[in-house]
C-alpha cells in the first residue's frame, strides 16, 4: 500500500534517517519504536509529506502509494488518504468548538452534508466525546483535545493513519479505549495505522509489527516479540520476561500472569518505612471554578519536605488546574495556599520561581530563545547559578542535544527536558511536575526518576501529575486520586495504585499486590539465589 524506499533525511549535518525501507501493508498496525530525538516523528512526517516541506533538511529516497511515487506530493494533496495527528493537538486545531473541528476536514474534501453530519455523530460515539460536541476546544483538558485531534482526522475516513504520541496525554482508561477503538478500524475497515509511541506498555499488545528507529537513523522491522527480544526499550512486562529467562516474551497482562506460575517463590518487598513529615505546602480548601464549571473543589493538601507525591485521576479531574492553582498563576475562587509562609499568588513572578518551579504540560511555553545554549545560559543566570547546571541537568535528562539547535526543532521529549532543567535550575523548595514524562523514553523516565529522587534528597517537595501508573509506581511515596475536582483516594502507592485496576503497574497486574515494579522482582530472585 505504501512503501518507503531507501529513505535518507539530513538537516545540516545531521544525518536522522539513513537507508530507510518500510512496507505498510492494508489493515494493519505498525508501531514506531526507538530512544527520545531518535527520528521517529520524522519518520512519521516523510509518510505524511510534512517532512522536509516544513522542516528544512534534505529528503532522499522515494514514498510510493500503490506502486506511485507521492514522494513530490504536497501535503494537501494527501489528505484524503494520509491521516495525521501530532504530539500537540491544540496547535493543529482550527476550529472553536468540538463538533466544527470534527467537520473540518471534511468541509476542506468537499464532502456532503448529510454525510458529514453522520460521520461526524459516529466518531462522537466511537471516542466517548458526544458531550463534549459543543465545548470550547481550549476549555478541555490534554487528553479530551487528544481524542478530539483524532477524531477530526478519522472524519475524513483516510487509508492511513498516522499518530505520534497519541495516548501520551490520556489517561491509562482513555488510552485503552482509544487503541482498541483504531483497533477496530483495522480490523473492520482495514484502515492502516502507524504509530509513534514512548508508553510501549499501551500499545505493543495491538501492534502487527514494530519498526525500531536506532541511533544511526537505520530501522529494524518485525513482529513485536522478534524486535523486544533485544530492543532498548521495551515495555515492564518483556522487562520482566527478559528476567525470568521467559520464551517467548510476554507481550500481554495474560500471558505474563501465565508464565509467572513458573518463578520461585518470592519474598514480597517490605513496605517503606514512613517518616516525619515536615510540610513545605500546605494548600486548604481550594476551589478554583472555570466558568461555570467548578474543576477543584475545596481540596486540602499537604507537601511535605523530601516527599514524591504523585497527582492522578482521569482526563478532566481537575489535575492541571489544582497545579496551576497552588503555583499562584491559576486563580483560586477560594482556599489558601502557603510556602514557607507566602502566598505564591501574592508574589512577583520572579519571586514565585524561587518558592514554586512548576514544568507546564505543554513545556514549549517556557522556551522563547533562539538556541538551548541560550535557554540553559539564562536560566543560569537568572538563577543565579553556575555556569553550566542547565545544561548538566539536560544531559542527564536527554543526552545529545546540540547546543545551536532552536528548541522549536526539538522532539516534544527533548523540549520537556530543557524545560525541566530550566525550572529546577532555580532551585525551588516546591517543584510542581505536569505530565513530566510525555515523549520521553524508558531511559529519559529512569534519569527523570532519578532526578526527582535526588530532589527529595534534598529536602524539596515535589508534585507531579501523571497519567504514566510504571513511572508512578517508580517515583512515588503518596498517591493522590482526583474525579472530579475531588480527592478520592490517597496514601501509599502499594495500597492506591494496588487498589485500582486502571492505575495499577503491569508488574503489579501480574503478581499482585504489594509488588510495583520490575527492580522489586529483581531484588526478590537474587535474594532467593543467596
Amino acid at each position: 500500500m505504501i512503501e518507503l524506499r531507501g529513505i535518507g533525511f539530513r538537516y545540516e549535518e545531521h544525518e536522522v534517517l539513513r537507508s530507510v525501507d518500510l512496507t505498510l501493508d492494508e489493515g494493519e498496525l505498525v508501531l514506531v519504536s526507538g530512544r527520545t530525538g531518535v527520528g521517529k516523528s520524522t519518520l512519521l512526517g516523510v509518510v505524511t509529506g510534512l517532512v522536509p516541506r516544513f522542516t528544512g533538511g534534505v529528503l532522499t529516497g522515494d514514498v510510493l502509494l500503490d506502486g506511485t511515487s507521492i514522494v513530490e506530493q504536497p501535503p494537501r494533496e494527501r489528505a484524503h488518504l494520509v491521516g495525521y495527528v501530532g504530539q500537540d493537538p491544540l496547535a493543529g486545531f482550527v476550529a472553536d468548538t468540538v463538533e466544527e473541528e470534527l467537520a473540518y476536514g471534511m468541509e476542506q474534501l468537499a464532502i456532503a452534508p448529510e454525510t458529514m453530519r453522520r460521520r461526524v455523530e459516529e466518531t462522537l460515539d466511537l471516542l466517548g466525546i458526544a458531550d463534549l460536541r459543543s465545548r470550547d476546544l481550549r476549555t478541555l483538558s490534554g487528553g479530551q483535545q487528544q481524542r478530539v485531534a483524532i477524531g477530526s482526522v478519522l472524519t475524513t475516513h483516510p487509508r492511513v493513519l498516522v499518530l505520534d504520541e497519541p495516548t501520551s496525554a490520556l489517561d491509562p482508561t482513555a488510552a485503552e479505549d482509544v487503541l482498541a477503538t483504531i483497533t477496530r478500524l483495522v480490523h473492520d475497515l482495514g484502515l492502516t495505522v502507524l504509530l509513534a509511541e514512548h508508553r510501549l506498555e499501551r500499545v505493543v499488545p495491538f501492534a502487527d509489527r514494530i519498526a525500531l528507529v536506532a541511533g544511526d537513523g537505520s530501522i529494524r522491522v518485525g513482529p513485536p516479540g522478534q524486535v523486544l527480544a533485544d530492543s532498548p526499550v521495551v515495555p515492564p512486562l518483556v522487562e520482566l520476561g527478559r528476567l525470568a529467562g521467559w520464551e517467548p516474551l510476554p507481550l500481554t497482562v495474560r500471558d505474563a500472569r501465565r508464565r509467572a506460575r513458573e518463578l520461585p517463590p518470592l519474598v514480597a518487598p517490605a513496605p517503606v518505612a514512613v517518616r516525619e513529615s515536615v510540610p513545605r505546602l500546605a494548600a486548604r480548601g481550594v476551589t478554583v471554578v472555570h466558568g461555570s464549571h467548578v474543576a477543584v473543589r475545596e481540596i486540602d493538601l499537604t507537601l511535605s519536605v523530601g516527599q514524591v507525591t504523585v497527582l492522578m485521576g482521569r482526563n478532566g479531574s481537575g489535575k492541571s488546574s489544582l497545579i496551576w492553582a497552588l503555583q499562584g498563576t491559576g486563580r483560586r475562587a477560594s482556599g489558601t495556599v502557603d510556602v514557607d509562609g507566602e502566598d505564591p499568588a501574592a508574589l512577583a513572578p520572579a519571586q514565585r520561581r524561587t518558592h514554586v518551579g512548576l514544568v507546564p504540560q505543554t513545556a514549549a511555553d517556557l522556551l522563547y530563545l533562539e538556541t538551548v545554549a541560550d535557554e540553559c545560559a539564562a536560566a543560569d543566570t537568572g538563577a543565579g547559578s553556575e555556569p553550566g547546571t542547565c545544561r548538566g541537568l539536560l544531559d542527564r535528562l536527554a543526552p545529545g542535544i546540540d547546543d545551536a539547535i532552536h528548541p522549536r526543532d526539538l522532539s516534544e521529549g527533548q523540549r520537556l527536558a530543557l524545560a525541566l532543567s530550566i525550572v529546577l535550575t532555580a532551585r525551588p523548595p516546591v517543584v510542581l511536575l505536569d505530565e513530566p514524562t510525555r515523549g520521553l523514553d524508558y531511559a529519559g523516565k529512569a534519569e527523570l526518576a532519578r532526578i526527582v529522587a535526588d530532589l527529595a534528597t534534598h529536602g524539596r517537595a515535589v508534585l507531579l501529575a501523571t497519567h504514566d501508573v510504571e513511572f508512578a509506581a517508580h517515583v512515588a511515596d503518596e498517591v493522590v486520586v482526583l474525579a472530579d475536582g475531588e480527592i478520592v483516594s490517597s496514601g501509599p502507592p502499594r495500597r492506591v495504585l494496588a487498589e485500582s485496576p486502571s492505575f495499577a503497574p503491569q508488574v503489579t497486574k501480574v503478581l499482585g499486590a504489594p509488588w510495583l515494579v520490575v527492580e522489586q522482582v529483581a531484588a526478590a530472585l537474587a535474594g532467593g539465589a543467596r
